[in-house]
């Protein structure tokens, strides 16, 4: 299904040879998306998106890919909460649904990834777990992680640890922002909390 946008996809076969250069090269598994096969699933719409700019779509995608790199120093299912929590917030239905799946590969448990939409209060999370939900609810809403919190996220992850913490949320709000902003949705579950979320 082709989604509207305010900015429309480059498609990929208009991409030029340094275009496709450098847009595969941060594509996992490229060769499924090019087999030609009928089953082949269609080039992410994020990438054609991306096509638009290509000196700050491949300084973008360098960093988040290395945010998911073995040069990362977070815990893969830490990531993909903290992620996780920054697109129910923002709701970025694209972010979630790719993050909700990459998030139960990378060990999240169903009743984690429920109780991602609950927010840092839900009984599923270890102290740690709901530290960090909440520096990703205090960076979203007040710009800054607060001193309670962080001294309890100080008291278990070093300095490269809360560093890479705060560029993992702070990016990936930025990028929810974006593409909320071109108009890139998809559907999301209901809200547990019954809260409404304005939209543009």
């Amino acid at each position: 299904m082709t989604q509207e946008t305010r900015l429309a996809p480059v498609p990929y076969g208009e991409w030029d040879d340094h275009t496709r250069d450098v847009l595969l090269s941060h594509l996992r598994r490229p060769e499924i998306y090019l087999s030609g096969a009928p089953d082949a699933p269609p080039m992410p719409i994020v990438l054609e998106l991306f096509a638009h700019h290509l000196p700050l779509s491949e300084a973008w995608l360098t960093f988040s890919d290395l945010l998911a790199s073995s040069e990362s120093r977070l815990d893969p299912a830490q990531r993909e909460l903290l992620i996780l929590r920054v697109a129910w917030r923002t709701r970025s239905g694209y972010e979630w649904n790719q993050h909700h799946r990459m998030g139960a590969a990378e060990g999240l448990t169903d009743a984690q990834l429920q109780a991602v939409r609950e927010g840092p209060d839900s009984a599923v999370w270890t102290p740690e777990e709901r530290s960090m939900l909440r520096a990703a609810d205090e960076m979203i809403e007040g710009f800054s992680v607060s001193e309670e919190t962080w001294q309890q996220l100080a008291s278990w992850l070093g300095a490269a640890e809360l560093f890479e913490l705060l560029f993992l949320i702070g990016g990936y709000l930025c990028l929810a922002t974006v593409l909320n902003s071109i108009g890139l949705q998809a559907e999301m579950p209901a809200d547990p909390t019954g809260s409404k979320v304005a939209r543009p």
